[in-house]
């Protein structure tokens, strides 16, 4: 077979339905739900499965907004990961140059899951017709995960072996440039406090309170002593759920404090999430109150797989990059000038290349740029970046390898309304198709090369002889809806 030729219908085929993808990236950013919440996202992906003929499995590992769409029969067994949810607090008007709400309070796509679904959904049904056209022997499942941002779905999929199905997975993500995601990051676990006093009068008999606020601030403290005594690449956050009512002349009979914990590798972070539960009960003994211990989420680190990242490399530059009009040129410029400046060059790869810098640097006119319009050069590489995803307990299963995508302008800051802005544009829509052309032709290579896919095993096989998947996701727990009060 022709693979130049496979490869232009691929991509003819992703244009030719580039509206319906469209559509649905922006249907997505309007529901602009929240993590484990996006039921009328799941339910318009499931629709659309059907009507492409995929067959559809819903509440995936017993998850209400989880789901899969599989076409073709034997291997190899390709899986494609897509997103939906959003965040709290970021509702922006779509194209606006400005900080627009268009709900007091309201949720918007910072991360750009909108299209990182839509434009893995693109990919799979370019797979399907790759498959149909061609006979060629072979299963492609699109994933719909829900709750990445809270909630890490993938994790609990991990936990009941899913993805052991597979012979490789594939992803992308919306950014601000055209890369390959190598190296590794940090595991982390949620938990959440729940509190417990006793509410009294705090003039007339605070002694007979017991304030569940003063132990969630004893809690804060006791951490931010043990910060000193961490991995030097562990993380500690926190946000206050509850903050026990609006009347400071009563003592709190109840307050919360949600945990994020961090640590390379999960039992480093199982560690570090036990020392912060001893400072949870610490507080309550010196406060006498109680607490419920809920555990939300948690993911493993990521393990980079060089054989497929070779594959997805060669299908970025054989794909075509986006075309940007002067319009949209002068949009992202302007902006661009709503966030502070970056003093280091976009990208990863700069920062473990001297080459690549330099490279980069000429591209970006020393960063400048608005749009990086190019393919960052291909490196592969073990090094570190402090965050945090459930893909990665999906690469301890299956050789998983991701890109990113230029879907807003250089430097826009993560979880930003300036990303919500520019994610139901056309900027956005370009960098989700070609995103889709780069997976379903990385996808078209596996299947007709199985000696890649060999290599990604092989490789995989290496990278766990010493140790394998460690599920930081204990076996009693449930998926948990985080509830602001």
């Amino acid at each position: 077979m022709d693979i130049e030729q496979i490869k232009k219908t691929i991509y003819e085929y992703v244009e030719d339905h580039a509206q319906e993808y469209s559509d649905l990236a922006k249907s997505i950013w309007e529901y602009a739900e929240l993590s484990l919440k996006e039921y009328k996202s799941a339910a318009l992906f499931v629709e659309l499965l059907k009507k492409e003929g995929f067959t559809v499995e819903e509440n995936l590992c017993g998850i209400a907004t989880a789901f899969s769409g599989t076409y073709g029969s034997g291997a190899p067994h390709i899986g494609i990961l897509g997103e939906f949810d959003a965040l709290s607090g970021l509702s922006q008007k779509a194209g606006s140059l400005q900080r627009e709400e268009l709900e007091k309070n309201g949720s918007g796509h910072g991360c750009g899951h909108n299209l990182l679904g839509a434009g893995s959904f693109a990919a799979a049904c370019a797979v399907k017709h790759f498959l149909e056209q061609t006979g060629v022997s072979g299963t492609v499942t699109f994933y719909g995960c829900p709750g990445e941002e809270g909630g890490a779905a993938k994790a609990y999929m991990a936990r009941e072996g899913l993805w052991k199905e597979l012979d490789c997975a594939l992803s992308w993500h919306p950014g601000d440039t055209n890369e390959l995601m190598t190296g590794t990051d940090n595991s982390c676990t949620q938990v959440l406090y729940q509190f417990h006093g006793v509410a009294a009068h705090a003039a007339g008999n605070p002694q007979d309170g017991r304030s569940a606020l003063d132990a969630v601030e004893l809690m804060n403290v006791g951490v931010q002593y043990l910060r000193e005594h961490m991995p030097p690449q562990g993380r500690i956050h926190y946000a206050m759920v509850d903050g026990g009512g609006l009347s400071p002349n009563v003592v709190q009979p109840h307050a919360s404090v949600l945990y994020m914990v961090r640590a390379q590798r999960v039992k480093d972070t199982l560690e570090l999430q036990r020392r912060v539960d001893q400072i949870a009960q610490g507080a309550a003994m010196m406060t006498e109150t109680t607490f419920t211990r809920i555990f939300v989420d948690g993911t493993a680190d990521l393990l980079p797989n060089t054989a497929l990242e070779k594959v997805l490399h060669n299908n970025m530059l054989a794909a075509p990059l986006p075309a940007y009009t002067p319009e949209e040129q002068a949009f992202a410029e302007e902006l661009k000038k709503t966030f502070p400046p970056k003093d280091d060059l976009p990208g990863d790869a700069p920062k473990w290349s001297e080459e690549i810098k330099a490279f980069v640097k000429e591209k970006t006119a020393g960063g400048t740029r608005a749009i990086n319009d190019f393919v960052m050069p291909f490196i592969s590489s073990n090094e570190f970046t402090p965050g945090s995803t459930d893909v990665g307990d999906v690469s301890w299963l299956t050789p998983t390898s991701q890109i990113t995508a230029v879907t807003w302008p250089s430097g826009s800051p993560g979880h930003s309304w300036q990303n919500v802005s520019c994610g139901a544009t056309s900027i956005a829509d370009k960098g989700m198709l070609y995103a889709a052309k780069v997976l379903a032709g990385a996808a078209a290579d596996l299947y007709l090369d199985q000696a890649l896919l060999e290599k990604a095993r092989e490789e995989f096989a290496d990278r766990t002889k010493e140790g394998g998947y460690v599920c930081p996701i204990p076996a009693d727990a449930v998926p948990y809806v985080i509830e602001e009060v």
